[in-house]
């Protein structure tokens, strides 16, 4: 896995599949972008990346209308850190309108446990 920061200093985590993004939106906000296929290869960094950023953190929004692929390890990450957000008492929103993100949750019957909002800025409003 390669290890980089963007244009703007934010890290980036990236191999061949995923890449995840992180960044501060003030205020005790967190912006975890992800985009590319989330699988049992794959996961173990979505789950690095969103546990790294609860500490101190107050909303942290998973944006995940890049993300290709969700398969079942990323379903079961999602539980992961949604259950971790909620004991650490951080409110955890998912940023997505992606068919390729949504349908699996739904068919998993997972959308209700989750805030699920159109875009980052609707998951980042007050």
């Amino acid at each position: 896995m390669q290890h980089a920061h963007d244009a703007s200093g934010n890290r980036t985590e990236s191999d061949d599949q995923i890449t995840v993004t992180t960044r501060d939106a003030g205020e005790g906000r967190v912006v975890v972008e992800v985009g590319g296929e989330v699988d049992m290869l794959t996961s173990p960094q979505l789950r690095a990346a969103v546990l790294g950023v609860l500490p101190g953190a107050a909303t942290v929004v998973l944006a995940l209308d890049s993300v290709t692929f969700l398969g079942t390890s990323g379903l079961a990450v999602l539980i992961e850190v949604r259950e971790a957000a909620q004991q650490a008492g951080v409110a955890l929103l998912l940023a997505c309108t992606g068919r390729r993100v949504l349908r699996p949750l739904s068919i998993a019957g997972l959308v209700p446990m989750f805030d699920v909002r159109d875009s980052i800025e609707d998951a980042l409003a007050p």
